[in-house]
């Protein structure tokens, strides 16, 4: 059976047709089960998109920038947090003061305020950078589709 069948003797409804052809009792027969879309006929429309705004494509791009920030410093924190649970820093900085000779405080830039700093940094410049790429990039599609007829979507009705 496969995912989009309906089994009449299922307890449990969780199959993609129930809603459109719900179970009414359980006297019913099995040669009611038959799929709606099976006996429709698949429809397909082609579009073509011709035109990105240049605004919105840049709000998306800033938005989703955000979040990708968002991910790279919580994830440097994660990470951060793991490997000076695991005593990796202190073995870097024992490394670093037997190989020079210094016996220091140890090397400053491994401290976690100094790496989010980084991070941020590095951060608004993809946030800037993803944001105007992804505008120049639409308003150039906007200039191409012209001579190209722009990307051609073609969606089926198949239930």
């Amino acid at each position: 059976m496969s995912d989009i069948d309906i089994d009449l003797n299922d307890d449990q409804p969780t199959k993609r047709n129930f809603f459109r052809k719900p179970l009414k009792s359980d006297d019913q027969s099995v040669s009611l089960a038959t799929p709606a879309a099976a006996s429709a006929p698949v429809r397909q429309v082609k579009l073509h998109l011709t035109h990105i705004d240049p605004w919105s494509a840049a709000k998306r791009a800033f938005v989703l920038g955000v979040l990708i920030a968002g991910v790279l410093i919580v994830a440097t924190i994660v990470l951060w947090t793991i490997l000076s649970a695991a005593g990796v820093f202190e073995a870097v900085t024992n490394l670093w003061s037997d190989a020079s000779g210094n016996t220091g405080a140890g090397i400053s830039f491994l401290s976690l305020g100094r790496l989010l700093g980084l991070v941020m940094v590095i951060s608004a410049i993809e946030i800037v950078l993803l944001s105007v790429l992804s505008t120049l990039f639409a308003v150039l599609y906007n200039l191409s589709v012209g001579f190209t007829g722009g990307v051609e979507y073609t969606f089926t009705d198949r239930g």
